[in-house]
């Protein structure tokens, strides 16, 4: 009976590598380095879903209501 063959990167069943901690952290901090590289590039495309300025306006708004709550409620 043959065993089958197997990938160079591949372990038979049952015999997982042991992963550090250190591999998990390099991992983690890969995959937000990509996250990072993702937000940056969608944010220089100026792709934005809602402008600034409206954004600040909604925020003023916002504020100036609380403040009218505030003073003269």
């Amino acid at each position: 009976m043959t065993t089958p063959a197997h990938e160079p990167d591949q372990h038979p069943p049952g015999q997982k590598p042991e992963r550090t901690i250190e591999d998990v952290l390099w991992a983690r901090v890969g995959r937000r380095r990509d996250r990072v590289r993702a937000q940056v590039e969608q944010a220089r495309s100026g792709k934005h879903l809602v402008p600034t300025w409206l954004m600040a306006t909604v925020l003023g708004l916002i504020l100036l209501g609380w403040l009218y709550l505030i003073f003269f409620g």
